[in-house]
């Protein structure tokens, strides 16, 4: 196969920051069209990469045979469709995290990707960092002897982004902190320990902080200003306990707490060793040796997530090349988006989910 040929689908923060410029750096591929319904969007970011040509209507291109695949990087409400129209049309697709705003709609963009053979791959990226493989490197390797519990923690204070906005709206984004952080860190938890499959479930959500929205105070809202005349009825609080065929995992995640200090780790125990892995990097393991207590801090290039959208879109590329299956292929992600759904069935039921 010659340059395999893109279509950027979504032309905002995500697309600009990490798909496109991953894309540029890639010499076996090419961007043909950038997306966007809002057409400045598209014409700066063709103006920007030199490259290129600007849409506003993802179905103007779905039938272009000179196509071989998009990166959707639009909003979770539109994921499942557009990824499912563009694998019907014979395109493979990098679709955002999460993968929908439902376990249903992420089961229906499954069983295209099955009924299409086409590539569908999700934008869980911590797959492809350097930290976190060397976690899982050590845990396959039986460093850390059983690892019997997983918890997970990822709370920050009064962070809730563009209050009353797209992420803040159960229509568009299916759920708040759960889906836009939590789906890193469950995701990043479960690949550690090779996608065990859930057993039950119980979880609890919160949305707090951020009802009385002209009264929320904050220090700064990074995915824009508030819109006071938006909707807030997404979940800013989780806290989960879920049993798998390999481990237990507890979580609580918090985009808004009222206590002032960020706790975005994730604590893997084993009966022979732990580690903390600092979400931000680096990590620890803990241990003993004759009869000593240590402690050994890893320190390596490429930490946070400086390499890891590179290794992603790289491997998306090969993978289009030459068809072997992805580590963030939708087959693992799925679990955790069966996962979150069943937190947020839980706290609704108020009962235990069992698989």
């Amino acid at each position: 196969m010659s340059k395999v040929k893109i279509a950027i689908i979504g032309c905002g923060s995500i697309a600009n920051l990490a798909h496109i410029p991953a894309y540029i750096e890639n010499k076996d591929c090419e961007i043909l069209y950038f997306c966007d319904i809002i057409p400045k969007r598209a014409d700066t970011a063709v103006e920007n990469f030199n490259c290129g040509k600007a849409v506003t209507d993802y179905r103007e291109i779905l039938k272009d045979d000179t196509i071989d695949a998009v990166s959707v990087c639009t909003p979770n409400n539109v994921h499942h469709t557009i990824s499912i129209n563009f694998m019907r049309a014979g395109k493979h697709v990098l679709c955002e995290k999460p993968a929908a705003r439902t376990y249903a709609e992420a089961l229906e963009m499954q069983n295209v990707c099955h009924e299409t053979n086409k590539i569908l791959a999700i934008g869980v990226v911590n797959r492809y960092r350097e930290g976190v493989n060397r976690v899982k490197k050590l845990i396959d390797s039986g460093e850390l002897g059983e690892v019997y519990q997983i918890y997970v923690s990822f709370r920050n204070h009064r962070s809730i982004p563009g209050l009353g906005g797209a992420f803040t709206t159960k229509e568009i984004a299916g759920g708040g902190v759960l889906l836009d952080w939590g789906v890193h860190f469950l995701d990043l938890a479960m690949y550690c320990m090779g996608d065990p499959l859930p057993k039950t479930v119980a979880g609890q959500v919160h949305s707090i902080l951020g009802k009385n929205m002209k009264d929320y105070a904050y220090t700064s809202m990074w995915a824009g200003p508030p819109d006071y005349e938006g909707i807030y009825d997404v979940d800013d609080y989780v806290t989960g306990l879920i049993k798998t065929t390999g481990t237990t995992i507890t979580l609580n995640g918090a985009w808004a707490q009222n206590i002032n200090k960020a706790e975005m780790y994730i604590d893997f125990l084993g009966d022979k060793a732990g580690i903390r892995f600092d979400y931000n990097d680096p990590f620890t393991l803990y241990s003993q040796k004759d009869g000593a207590l240590t402690e050994i801090e890893f320190l390596y290039n490429g930490a946070g997530f400086t390499n890891a959208f590179q290794e992603e879109i790289d491997a998306f590329i090969k993978a289009v090349k030459t068809g072997e299956k992805l580590r963030n292929h939708i087959d693992n992600s799925i679990i955790t988006a069966r996962i979150m759904q069943a937190i947020y069935d839980s706290s609704e039921t108020g009962n235990e989910i069992r698989f």
